[in-house]
């Protein structure tokens, strides 16, 4: 049944085998691509309508770059395969047994199901109080709102007299020496030491405190604990201070408590671990410590083999090992489960397990010093940062997004300058407008 669904009428792709995807990330949209014109129908399920680069979010959040920049519709992306459309909506739970995905008013079923939604912050057990205070970065609204805290804190101080309120609001606390949390202060400390350098009268923004706090006793633990210590004496060279050892206690408006020691500040940003989202709860599967589901070898739940679990959602392992939540991963991931199910539909010979093919990590520190970790070779400096923007701009979706990213790199290298300052102010929740009408029942097709 070797089809090409792009050649097919409505009348007979609504016949052909339906597959679900919850989550555009990296995983469910690559997973979406490779089964475009398969003989299958898709339906792809997204809470928003767009497409996130995730790695390149800090970058918002510091100015770097917009948010269109890094950020592309789903359904642009996904166009020109006829098999394919997309549902902008919140899912609210699966019904395993009867191979349904419930939203809020729609429910929707499935011959294969494909979860992929990704994580979210891990407070570790301190989400309530910690949240408002210290926030995560995992989308859009994340970034725009840790940009406004930052670039409103030196507004405040300018207009401050008391020299210890202006230290506090000088004051930026990165929690988790992560990549995400090492570049994110690596970019704080050229925003406060470089960008904003000549644009205010009665501070000075050099006399920023940017202090990166970290509970164990290295940062980058993927990385080889070489490279760990290079970035620590980078980050010392942009002015960062870097807290190993340094277990977060407490957090309040003005300030945290870390290893025993007060530290005021009006900014604290969350960087320090992840969780899975709600899907173990909604497959009833076993999880691991992060609510990640325990998948098999060929990445489907446990007694289900028609359900795919990918990303951060999933708990793989290879060689006894889990397998890291880095974008790469749920790509290869992606690619997998649609190869498998377009072999299952196609009744041909079985995809093999899964093997992750690790490619290397890489990380980068201000504006021209990147490590990268191929495993039988460690690049640092200027060269690994140019390897980084690079394979940071090829992953990129989008002809004109990889233009607008570079020319954006370029100014910034050549000037310190960032053109995204811009602050904004949004209502604190728009209610999601729904064509009103009467509640559908289970559809069978879509």
């Amino acid at each position: 049944m070797k089809t090409n669904a792009s050649s097919l009428s409505k009348e007979q792709l609504a016949k052909l085998p339906h597959v679900v995807i919850i989550g555009a990330g990296f995983g469910g949209l690559q997973a979406a691509r490779a089964l475009g014109n398969a003989p299958v129908r898709v339906t792809v399920i997204d809470r928003t309508n767009h497409h996130l680069f995730q790695p390149l979010l800090y970058q918002v959040a510091t100015a770097g770059l917009s948010p269109a920049d890094i950020s592309v519709p789903i359904r642009h992306v996904l166009r020109k395969y006829k098999n394919i459309s997309v549902i902008m909506d919140e899912v609210t739970g699966i019904d395993v047994e009867g191979r349904h995905v419930l939203m809020d008013d729609l429910s929707l079923s499935y011959d294969y199901l494909i979860v992929a939604t990704g994580a979210h912050e891990n407070y570790f057990g301190h989400a309530k109080e910690w949240r408002p205070l210290a926030p995560g970065l995992k989308s859009l609204d994340d970034a725009r709102g840790i940009r406004r805290k930052i670039l409103q804190a030196f507004e405040t101080a300018e207009l401050e007299t008391d020299p210890e309120r202006i230290q506090e609001l000088l004051t930026f606390i990165v929690v988790g020496g992560g990549p995400t949390g090492v570049e994110m202060a690596g970019a704080i400390a050229e925003v406060a030491h470089k960008t904003l350098a000549s644009e205010f009268r009665h501070i000075d923004t050099s006399m920023a405190r940017i202090i990166l706090v970290e509970a164990l006793p290295r940062i980058l633990g993927t990385f080889p604990e070489s490279l760990g210590r290079k970035v620590v004496k980078e980050l010392t060279h942009l002015g960062v201070d870097v807290r190993l050892n340094t277990a977060l206690e407490a957090i309040d408006e003005h300030g945290v408590i870390a290893a025993g020691q007060r530290i005021p500040a009006h900014t604290v940003i969350w960087t320090a671990g992840v969780q899975a989202s709600p899907a173990g709860t909604w497959l009833q599967g076993e999880v691991d410590r992060a609510g990640r589901v325990k998948v098999q070898e060929d990445l489907t739940l446990p007694g289900h083999p028609e359900i795919y679990v990918i990303g951060d959602t999933a708990s793989a392992t290879q060689d006894g090992k889990p397998l890291p939540g880095v974008a790469p991963v749920a790509m290869q991931e992606g690619r997998y489960v649609a190869k498998s199910i377009k072999e299952r539909v196609q009744s041909t010979k079985q995809p093999a397990p899964f093997r992750y093919k690790n490619k290397g990590y890489m990380a980068t520190v201000g504006r021209a010093y990147g490590i990268v970790d191929l495993g039988f070779l460690h690049i640092t400096g200027f060269l690994g940062w140019i390897m980084w923007l690079g394979v940071h701009v090829v992953y990129l979706i989008g002809f004109s997004n990889r233009i607008i990213v570079m020319l954006q790199w370029a100014w910034a290298y050549l000037t310190f300058q960032r053109r995204a300052r811009i602050i904004t102010y949004v209502a604190d929740s728009l209610p999601l407008v729904k064509p009103e009408e009467a509640p559908r029942q289970p559809v069978q097709s879509r």
